[in-house]
């Protein structure tokens, strides 16, 4: 795809034009491969990908019977995702401020 349309260009308010978009979903416990995607993204797509880190994930259907699948993500995996795409390399992140979050001390 990006060897098509390219990195994400924005007009002047802010609106896409054209261009590669990528939006990753958090999963608990590391499940999601973030730190892999954000390296592959960086290195292979390019540092340039526009990148939507998103912190929606809700257990639902049968979620609730698998252990690492059973809760929301915490703050601090929030955190550690959007640590990872900048150490990764990638250096156009969109992140809107978490919304939701297991209530819990990391």
């Amino acid at each position: 795809m990006h060897r098509q349309v390219g990195d994400l260009v924005l007009d002047e308010n802010g609106v896409a034009l054209r261009g590669l978009l990528v939006r990753h979903l958090v999963l608990p416990n590391a499940i999601a491969g973030t730190a892999d995607i954000m390296r592959f993204l960086a290195n292979e797509v390019s540092p340039n990908t526009f990148l939507n880190v998103m912190d929606q994930y809700r257990p639902c259907f049968k979620a609730g019977d698998l252990p690492d699948l059973n809760r929301p993500i915490t703050r601090n995996e929030y955190r550690e995702a959007i640590r990872l795409a900048e150490v990764g390399g990638l250096q156009r992140l969109e992140r809107r401020g978490a919304r939701w979050f297991v209530v819990a001390t990391e």
